[in-house]
Parts: structure tokens; sequence; C-alpha cells
């Protein structure tokens, strides 16, 4: 028997889909295997109709792309596929990843369209890589994505992911929890994650820990005396209100008191929350625990922590599980790997282009470039424009943005700054990225989302970001548009 896969230090070179193998076999059949191409990987719609999305998954990405490489194994079983050219093997066998790569840094809000991966190389190896592209940045921007949004509901206070047992496999709940993080989690049920990534491991009883005992004064005693330090109890396993919160009080003043140490917190996980933590904060603070923070949990989302606190819920902090590491409102992000180019013979790039009866699936051609512009008197995002890679936009000049759809809107910006959204992390496939401490990237996240306009990061009816094409870019895109329509 086979070992099970967290047994196996996987390499991960085959998790693609079959058709990458067999255009791969096809190009190199057809002479296609030196081709330069670039494609772009992006999205097309935010989720839970939001103003924006979170960028994170690049470090998987990075990984993965060091990592490629065909074992013995894996051309064996292509091989006994009896479909493949024995050259074709032979180069997977010496295969050496030499595509150039650019990135929007994780933390980044990203919009639809943007390019947020472009990988430049040749045709067999940019194709090939296109379901780990996806799979890396889809999953964790779309944990990172919901997770900002939970964050934003709680209006400062603390929100803690405990979704481990609800996620999609042990790596979904691994790299969710770390997706979480840079949204905007304070920490995590997932102690793995914390000692891969450093994100703190938070948790302290189930219910389990209280129906062990012969009564719950008994647990929450127990508890108290083995961890005075950081004290928090669950007191909904019978009635928070008649039993749980006074015997937790009555454990603050005969275990924690004597010893010198005050309580962390009680967790309710169960009921009208609003109501009881209402009930409980004025129960502790009569007792003199008004330091006593109060945790909520049970199948929380962002709209259901927005009405509790709207509703006058005493509640500190939030511990948010199935409904964040799946973001079970709308589970999938929807990103897309398309060709957008290839080198001609003499270096000139030529623009390639999807063209599509449903609009939204038309792609923008050519090897582009993203940029952010910024109003230098509110440091507040105005726009992104897509631009022809090289192209400059030089914010010491007047700049003209325009909706590329209605194009009759536009305006003329002075007094901006204007910043490549992008960085180069392989360049021949040399690995350039330099990695960033997930501190940081939570950091820089939360930075980044206050740039945005209020209109943009409200939950309904948000404001539409201004994602515009700079003007060569535009007459490339409406030029082709018009040739290639029958």
């Amino acid at each position: 028997m086979n070992k099970p896969l967290y047994e196996q230090k996987i390499n991960l070179t085959m998790l693609t889909d079959f058709y990458e193998i067999t255009m791969a076999n096809g190009y190199f059949a057809k002479g296609f295997k030196d081709k330069i191409v670039y494609f772009d990987m992006f999205f097309r719609k935010v989720p839970d109709g939001g103003g924006f999305a979170i960028m994170a998954g690049v470090e998987q990405l990075v990984e993965y792309l060091n990592a490629l490489k065909f074992t013995e194994e894996d051309i064996e079983y292509l091989r006994n596929k009896h479909i493949f050219k024995e050259e074709f093997l032979q180069y997977l066998a010496d295969f050496k990843f030499t595509c150039d790569v650019w990135c929007v840094p994780e933390g980044t809000p990203i919009f639809p369209g943007e390019p947020l991966v472009t990988v430049k190389g040749p045709a067999i190896q940019a194709q090939f890589i296109e379901t780990m592209v996806l799979l890396c940045i889809n999953h964790q921007s779309l944990i990172a994505t919901k997770t900002n949004r939970i964050v934003r509901a709680a209006q400062g206070k603390a929100v803690m992911e405990f979704g481990s047992r609800r996620a999609q496999g042990f790596d979904g709940a691994v790299y969710g929890a770390r997706a979480a993080y840079i949204g905007g989690c304070v920490g995590t049920a997932c102690t793995i994650t914390d000692k891969l990534f450093g994100v703190p491991a938070l948790g302290t009883m189930a219910h389990a820990w209280i129906q062990l005992f012969d009564t719950e004064y008994e647990a929450f005693k127990a508890y108290a005396e083995e961890y005075p330090q950081n004290c928090t109890l669950l007191v909904d396993t019978y009635n928070v209100l008649k039993s749980g919160v006074p015997n937790a009080i009555k454990v603050f003043n005969e275990v924690l008191k004597p010893m010198g140490y005050r309580p962390k917190a009680i967790r309710i996980d169960s009921g009208d929350i609003t109501y009881l933590s209402r009930k409980a904060r004025q129960m502790l603070d009569d007792a003199g625990y008004e330091d006593c923070q109060i945790c909520a949990s049970n199948s929380l989302d962002e709209y259901i922590i927005r009405d509790m606190l709207i509703q006058g819920a005493k509640v500190d902090s939030f511990g948010v599980g199935e409904r964040l590491i799946t973001s079970s409102s709308e589970p999938v992000f929807g990103g897309v790997y398309k060709l957008v180019a290839v080198q001609n013979d003499d270096g000139t790039i030529e623009p390639k282009i999807k063209i599509s009866e449903n609009v939204a699936k038309i792609t923008t051609p050519g090897f582009k470039e993203i940029w952010r512009l910024y109003d230098r008197d509110t440091d507040k995002a105005i726009a992104d424009v897509i631009t022809i890679h090289g192209e400059i936009i030089d914010d010491e000049k007047p700049y003209t943005i325009f909706d590329p759809v209605n194009t009759w809107k536009k305006k003329t910006l002075t007094n901006f700054r204007a910043v490549p959204l992008r960085n180069k992390i392989f360049e021949g496939g040399q690995c350039l990225y330099n990695p960033r401490n997930l501190n940081a990237i939570r950091a820089y996240c939360s930075k980044q989302v206050e740039t945005l306009w209020e209109e943009v990061t409200r939950f309904e009816n948000p404001h539409s970001y201004y994602v515009d094409l700079s003007q060569d870019l535009w007459e490339i895109k409406n030029k082709m548009l018009s040739e290639k329509a029958f």
C-alpha cells in the first residue's frame, strides 16, 4: 500500500491538469518547444460582491517553481500511458525551468482583469505550470479576501481563525490559516501553521473538557489551576447565565485571585450570543472582572458579526471557523490563466486575444504592466491603469484615465503618484523572490487596504474601483476586436 500523502515528501511537479501534458507533447512534436509565449493569471469577479480582493499564495508558488523536476517515476508513469513520444519524455527527464515571472506582492488589494501573474517563457513550460499558478493564488487569495471582510466587520476587535476541522483537506487548513493571517486574523487554532509560518496558535478548551469532570465548577477549577496566566473558560456547556458565568466567577475568586492572577476571558459558543454577552458582561463587571474579555464563536461570518455589534453585543473577540476557512458563501475565487502574446523570431511581441460572446471572458492582449495611481494629498488609491509593458506613466505630468468600455468617461489627474504594482520574481528560471516575514506581509496588507476609499470597502453595493487601460493598450485591444469579430 502506498504511504498516505501526509507521510510523503511530495513532488508537486505532476500536480497538473492532464491536458497540460498532452499539449506539451503536441508543442514538442509541432516545433513549438522553444516558442516564447506570455501567459497572464487574472480573475474576473470579486467574491461575495465585494469591492476588492487580497493577493496571497505567492510564496507557495515560488516554492513550487523552484522545485520543478520530473522524477524517474513520473517519466515511467507517462511512458505507460503509451501516447507520448520518447523524445518528449527525454525532454521532461532533462527539464529545467527557464521562464521569467512577474507577480503582484502578497497582501496587495487586487481587482478583476488585472494581470496578477505573468509568465514569459518556452510554450511547454509556461503552459505546464498553469494549474499550480491558479491553485496557489486562487485558494489563498480567496481565504485572505474573506478574512479581510470578516476582520473589517469586527471593527478592530480581534478575529481568530478556528476552521481547521472544517477545511477542505489538510493543506486547505494549513495554507488557509496562513492566508487568514495575511487577511487580518490575529492567530489560528491550527498548531502546525504556527510551527511552519509563525502564525500564533490560540485555543483553550472544548466542551469535552467540562463534560469529563463531574461538575462544571470542577472543570473550570482544574483548568484555572493548570493555566492561571491565560485562563479562558468556555461557559455554554450547560447554561451560560445560570451556571457557566457564575461558576467562572467562583473560580476566578477562589483560584485565580489567591494566586495573584486575573482571568483572560470567557467564551460563548452557542445561543443568542448578543443577548448572552450583554448579560455576562454585567455579571463580570459586578463581580469586579471588568477586564475579563468575552469571546464569541459558533458559525460566524462578517454579516453576523456586524449585526451583533450593531445590536450591542459585548464581545471583545471572535473565533471564526467554517465560513472563513472554506469561504462558504462563495468558495471559488475564479482566477484564470490565458495566453496573451507570443514572441516572433525577430524578437517582436505579437499580442493574442480571446474573444467570447460572454463579454467578461474577452481577454486584454499583450505583455502588460499594472500601475496604481495615488492621490498625493490623501494617499488614497484613485485608479489602476494597465499599460503595455515598458510604457511609463509620468506622474510629473497630467495624465488622463478613461473607462475602457464607456470611453467618454474621462478624468485628468494632476496631483498624483504612479507606482508599478508587480515585481519580477524569476528571470531565466532563476529565483529573484525575496521572502518576507509573514507579519510584514500582514502589516503591509492592512496598510494597503487603508489606501482604499470607504466606498470601495463597504459590503453592500461597493463602488467599482477604476481599472483602466492606457490609450496605447486600449487601441491595440480595440483594433484586434474589430479585426477578429465576425
